[in-house]
């Protein structure tokens, strides 16, 4: 069985109203953390940046606005599948993102094929995946 699913999507980064460019962004699912997606950003001249964020986020930012904290996801138009906004803050720290939707749900149809959503619980001892996960996001925010 196939673990993960992986795609590399080309994303705006918006640095400000007049400035943006084009920089590569790699989406990682896996089945050991079933919860997750992670994108990484590779801007030129910095080391890649990852962030790790709940599956269904992603899922529902295509069409509503959504996200309280760190990661907000939002659709440029509501009523049409088009653009999608994904917003990312650490403390005063803000980036801004924008991708073509249909990629997101290209790869969101594809994690679903391998663990379908609300399925997730049944990848066995839930208790042990979610202490590796987190094992694994506090190494990855302590080396960055």
């Amino acid at each position: 069985m196939r673990e993960s699913v992986q795609a590399e999507v080309m994303m705006s980064f918006l640095v400000s109203e007049e400035l943006s460019f084009r920089i590569p962004v790699e989406l990682t699912y896996e089945a050991k953390d079933p919860y997750a997606v992670r994108m990484t950003f590779h801007l030129p001249g910095d080391a890649p940046v990852t962030w790790a964020f709940g599956r269904e986020l992603l899922l529902d930012g295509i069409n509503v606005a959504t996200g309280d904290g760190d990661v907000r996801i939002e659709p440029t138009h509501p009523e049409e599948l088009c653009d999608v906004r994904i917003r990312l803050q650490v403390g005063e720290d803000r980036a801004l993102f924008r991708s073509g939707a249909a990629p997101l749900v290209a790869f969101l149809d594809r994690t679903d094929k391998l663990v379908p959503l609300g399925q997730e619980w049944t990848l066995g001892d839930f208790d042990e995946h979610l202490e590796d996960a987190l094992g694994r996001i506090l190494a990855e925010e302590n080396a960055g």
